[in-house]
């Protein structure tokens, strides 16, 4: 997915659905999300308005309302029936059978959230910022963060296999997994990339 909403489709079980590349958008895409079986999908912008497509149903938005802080990202209930946007203060918004579990909203932040991952059956979900701090509400149980670590790069993306745990991305390429005994399969950090990374999935 790029910033204006382009979908970038590969291999026979991504199919490409449609996308807002070329459209007009007031603000640029920030996020995308699947749905559980694979043949739909959601993009946000920035504003929080939302574009699905396939099966992803429209539950609502938060395009055109007042945001103190830009959406960020969002993600889908288990059974596709909702979804959260979360914006870069920690405020939650939910849609359609979303749950709301809680929210860094209000809080004092020592650094910008940049994404949300929910736990694998759905009952609660994770914020993460920049600076690897985990926030956990709902079902999500707290593993560790790299809160406390001297970062090369920020974080920007974070997944949650279906085991449980969680895995945290940097823009170099790093990656951190928590707990200690999730596997970690390999990172980017240390190597040449031409642009930074932006985001990861499990």
């Amino acid at each position: 997915m790029a910033s204006d909403g382009g979908i970038f489709n590969y291999g026979a079980g991504a199919a490409f659905l449609g996308s807002t590349g070329g459209m007009a958008l007031n603000k640029p895409s920030v996020g995308m999300a699947v749905m559980p079986g694979g043949d739909g999908y959601y993009l946000v912008a920035s504003d929080g308005g939302i574009f699905n497509y396939g099966s992803a149903q429209f539950y609502g938005s938060m395009g055109g309302k007042p945001l103190n802080k830009p959406t960020v990202g969002m993600a889908v209930t288990g059974d596709g029936g909702g979804y959260w946007l979360v914006a870069s203060d920690g405020g939650i918004f939910s849609f359609g059978d979303a749950q709301f579990y809680g929210s860094m909203g209000g809080m004092a932040l020592n650094k910008p959230i940049v994404a949300i991952a929910p736990t694998p059956n759905g009952l609660g979900y994770y914020e993460v910022a920049s600076d690897g701090g985990i926030f956990s509400f709902g079902n999500a149980p707290f593993d560790g963060s790299a809160g406390s670590l001297a970062l090369n790069k920020p974080v920007v993306g974070m997944a949650v296999p279906v085991s449980g745990g969680y895995y945290l991305v940097a823009s170099d390429g790093g990656i951190f997994s928590y707990p200690s005994t999730l596997p970690f399969l390999g990172s980017r950090g240390g190597q040449p990339l031409n642009a930074p990374i932006v985001g990861m999935g499990a």
